[in-house]
């Protein structure tokens, strides 16, 4: 009898072993699992940012968040992005919106010829703006964060030190930096940055317009040896969004785990892709001894002059839509005074 007892009291104790490991695998919180689309590849910083972004949201909410990242393309493209998100084929996307001409009249007030000094900067202020005006055409999202690109410099296989010097000039850009190239006489040619490499090699192009990272991820100071590295011409913006039912569905904890995300997110952006520009350049000098020239404030000037027209098209096409045109431009240059002074260079 007393080893009978025994027994069963062994078999209480397995018994509530197991029931106990049962309980302990089952987690306190359940994850709230979302997916995030990108479009380039994996070791650019628009997907860099992506990354750290998701490392960060899921260490602020202890694990209760977990995202799963698909860049490259392999989820959603640039320009099914937005579409994408609204339908739910991702939870969250990023994507340029200067892939958009036309549809996004608040935001492409940043991406015009306004001489941004660093991506910091023009990010922060983007970012602002949008809040400040909340354009109709990001309202069906949860908007993020924003961010740009560096501005665009030209590098080149000879030295460009003047309007005579860009006369002509074929140079690759696309969307808004070919417009600005031929405002200043060059000879744009469109085509993907993918293209560059082989475009450089045979001479069909003698240069590129574009943040100055590439110098270094593209090796294109292998084939230009001499960066014109003031005229910052344009940026290009990004944007950042949520699906809103997704958006709507999650706790009030994660939301704000997510808000207190959308400037700091902006700020090591912009901090994180201006550092690896001077990087960049920093390795073209030693690897290829690239020469770096300064515009002085006279002939730059000649250049934005040349460009004037662009920002008064863009007055008129954003004051027909029924949008302060006007009072967006202000704003913007009060960001950038306001900014620049806070994130010199």
């Amino acid at each position: 009898m007393k080893q009978k007892s025994i027994s069963m009291m062994a078999v209480g104790l397995i018994g509530a072993l197991l029931l106990g490991v049962s309980f302990w695998a089952i987690p306190a919180q359940a994850q709230i699992k979302l997916s995030y689309a990108n479009f380039p590849p994996a070791p650019t910083f628009p997907c860099i940012q992506m990354e750290r972004w998701k490392t960060e949201v899921e260490k602020r909410t202890n694990g209760k968040v977990k995202i799963d990242t698909y860049p490259g393309g392999t989820l959603l493209g640039a320009k099914n992005m937005f579409d994408g998100v609204a339908a739910g084929t991702a939870d969250i996307g990023s994507t340029a919106t200067s892939y958009f001409p036309g549809m996004f009249p608040v935001v492409e007030a940043v991406d015009l010829p306004l001489g941004w000094p660093s991506a910091t900067v023009a990010s922060v202020s983007l970012l602002d703006l949008v809040e400040k005006y909340k354009p109709k055409e990001l309202e069906k999202f949860k908007v993020l964060t924003m961010f740009t690109c560096p501005p665009a410099n030209i590098m080149s296989m000879k030295p460009v030190l003047s309007l005579e010097d860009i006369k002509g000039y074929e140079l690759r850009a696309s969307g808004t930096g070919a417009k600005i190239l031929g405002l200043l006489g060059a000879a744009p040619v469109a085509m993907p940055q993918s293209d560059v490499p082989e475009a450089l090699q045979k001479g069909v192009i003698k240069g590129n317009v574009s943040s100055l990272e590439v110098m270094k991820d593209f090796k294109y100071a292998e084939y230009c040896r001499h960066v014109t590295g003031n005229v910052n011409l344009f940026v290009v913006s990004f944007a950042v969004v949520m699906n809103q039912k997704k958006w709507d569905s999650l706790p009030a904890d994660v939301k704000k785990v997510m808000d207190d995300l959308r400037k700091d997110q902006a700020i090591w952006t912009g901090q994180y892709v201006d550092n690896h520009v001077n990087e960049s350049m920093k390795w073209s000098d030693k690897t290829y001894k690239v020469k770096v020239y300064k515009l002085p404030p006279q002939e730059l000037s000649k250049w934005y002059a040349l460009l004037k027209p662009m920002t008064d098209t863009y007055m008129k096409n954003v004051e027909a839509k029924g949008l302060p045109a006007k009072a967006i431009l202000d704003d913007v240059m009060k960001l950038k005074e306001k900014y620049s002074k806070e994130y010199p260079d």
